[in-house]
């Protein structure tokens, strides 16, 4: 599901916006996700297709990034696992090129793309519930992230440490490891991935569905494996995933995944960026690093912390220091003032605009559209870059920071943030899953937000060159090494794959998977024989 990208998380702030914010539950017990009982309880709905002409066509066309559009053949939306290999089946024997989509968040034109001539909307699929089968929670692809939340701790008081922004979609948040406020604590989303219910093709050309559990002793394991963070789009459709924490036992649903916190406690400052001097923002983020460089540890306490430093362009005006945690995390309070303390040390800050702690739901931070969603309608069109981060940056890079937020062509809804990383996150061995990034601390994204086409040029030179000035030593991005880490598939990045931005010698899929990536692509050759799941940045077969 490559379209299901996992937006930059913070306490509200908006992925687009730069903004500061603040169900039934579905208990049925399926059998074993079998594509005969996956056709009955959708037999009410789907497929329904969808082509030009149709006056739905157009209000499914268009993803959430909206530089975006081709013009497929169809657009097949499905409600089974069984109408899925079908459509695949049907794609395939005609010769189209197929792409899937979630129905969520797509950074780059990987859904979007003219060759593709059948898209497959999963968004239908969106069930979340238990199966005492596996012992395990059922997602399917099509399930929001905030869906997820509500229907998990309505129905038995757990969740996943997944992404803070609701409308964010299971399909590829999962497929690409997933990560978001709580992942400090309990790891990544797929550090409890159980199983997977994935439609692939066979050299034949036949489409089938398979199922692939972590089990040592699965014959599929490979394929859940290829799951836990080798992003959408490259081996199949994932048409389920069922959840249960590694060391959980018992028949207990409530103790099968991490507990939802009763409340967040959380802690913003804004500053006026305009009075704010190069050693003083610099200051904010080298300190910020430097804290994370000392609690990111896995076990220790201040992994219960998840705080995001947003830098804005001049233009915007204004920059946040933000930290949430459990609100009944022990001593949460008092480790809240020891981090401000240790970011703000020193710098002799302007007086802030905001300076406000209080408290909230669980569920009403993390589902609330003031955490991210839905923001500017008009203003759809972005780019997106990210890389990881062993330890703060240096100083050559704080230096290009500087330099690129106060230049005269960015606009008032660009910048970057730097995001909490590591913890329980790194307590997992770099081959365990597919995410080979087990010791960062941090994530770095850099963005840009805007309204009109016209202003696409302008935009994207703007956040290139910043890109590439911050990571110049190593051929314009962050080839893994002291500092760097190579960058997440979930903030797909195609300019990883262009000579044109990339001189480093380093393929893009190197730079997201590291060294997992020759047995990534002994999967895919295993899995998916024609490359029927394809894309600007998928995993080649090898």
């Amino acid at each position: 599901m490559a379209s299901r990208s996992n937006p930059p998380e913070g306490t509200g702030v908006s992925r687009r916006g730069l903004l500061v914010g603040a169900g039934a539950v579905a208990v049925t017990a399926l059998g074993v996700g079998t594509a005969s009982a996956q056709a009955a309880e959708a037999a009410d709905f789907g497929p329904v297709a969808v082509r030009p002409g149709d006056l739905r066509y157009d209000n499914l066309l268009r993803g959430n990034n909206f530089r975006f559009a081709n013009s497929p053949d169809e657009i097949r939306v499905v409600t089974s696992t069984e109408q899925v290999v079908r459509a695949v089946g049907e794609a395939v024997r005609a010769g189209k090129r197929i792409a899937v989509r979630s129905g969520g968040h797509c950074f780059e034109n990987l859904t979007a793309d003219p060759a593709v001539r059948v898209l497959l909307d999963l968004s239908a699929m969106n069930e979340v519930g238990y199966d005492p089968t596996r012992r395990a929670f059922f997602v399917q692809p099509g399930a929001t992230l905030g869906q997820v939340y509500r229907r998990l701790l309505i129905g038995w008081g757990v969740t996943i440490p997944g992404g803070g922004c609701p409308e964010v979609g299971a399909g590829g948040h999962f497929a690409g490891g997933g990560y978001g406020p709580l992942s400090r604590r309990y790891g990544s989303v797929v550090d409890h991935l159980y199983a997977v219910e994935v439609v692939v093709v066979d050299r034949d050309g036949t489409a089938r569905a398979v199922i692939a559990t972590r089990e040592p002793d699965d014959p599929n394991r490979d394929l859940w494996w290829a799951h836990t963070g080798g992003g959408g789009g490259n081996f199949g459709v994932v048409t389920r995933f069922w959840l249960r924490s590694p060391a959980a036992t018992g028949t207990d649903p409530a103790k099968l995944l991490p507990p939802s916190p009763q409340r967040m406690r959380q802690h913003a400052i804004i500053w006026p960026s305009a009075t704010m001097t190069q050693p003083q923002l610099t200051g904010l983020l080298r300190n910020f690093g430097r804290w994370h460089e000392r609690f990111s540890a896995p076990g220790c306490p201040q992994t219960g912390l998840y705080g995001v430093l947003q830098a804005g362009h001049k233009a915007s005006g204004s920059a946040l220091l933000a930290v949430q945690a459990d609100a009944d995390l022990p001593g949460v309070d008092a480790m809240m003032t020891e981090f401000i303390t240790a970011v703000t040390a020193g710098l002799g800050l302007p007086a802030p605009m905001v300076d406000l702690r209080r408290s909230l739901p669980w569920l009403h931070r993390m589902t609330w559209p003031g955490s991210g969603e839905p923001g500017d309608v008009l203003a759809r069109r972005y780019k997106i870059k990210a890389g990881y981060l062993r330890r703060s940056f240096t100083e050559s890079q704080l230096a290009a920071v500087w330099t690129h937020l106060n230049n005269d062509t960015g606009s008032p809804h660009a910048g970057m943030l730097l995001i909490g990383y590591g913890g329980q996150s790194n307590a997992v061995a770099p081959g365990a899953t597919a995410i080979a990034q087990r010791d960062v601390i941090m994530k770095a994204v850099y963005q840009t937000i805007w309204r009109d086409d016209t202003e696409d040029k302008a935009n994207l030179k703007w956040v290139r060159e910043f890109y590439q000035a911050v990571y110049t030593e190593t051929g314009g991005v962050p080839v893994p090494g002291e500092v760097n880490d190579g960058s997440y598939i979930n903030y797909a990045d195609a300019d990883l794959a262009d000579p044109r931005w990339n001189t480093s010698g380093v393929s893009a899929q190197t730079l997201y998977y590291k060294d997992n990536y020759p047995r990534l692509r002994r999967i895919k050759a295993k899995w998916d024989p024609r490359e029927v799941f394809r894309h600007s940045l998928s995993i080649e077969a090898g």
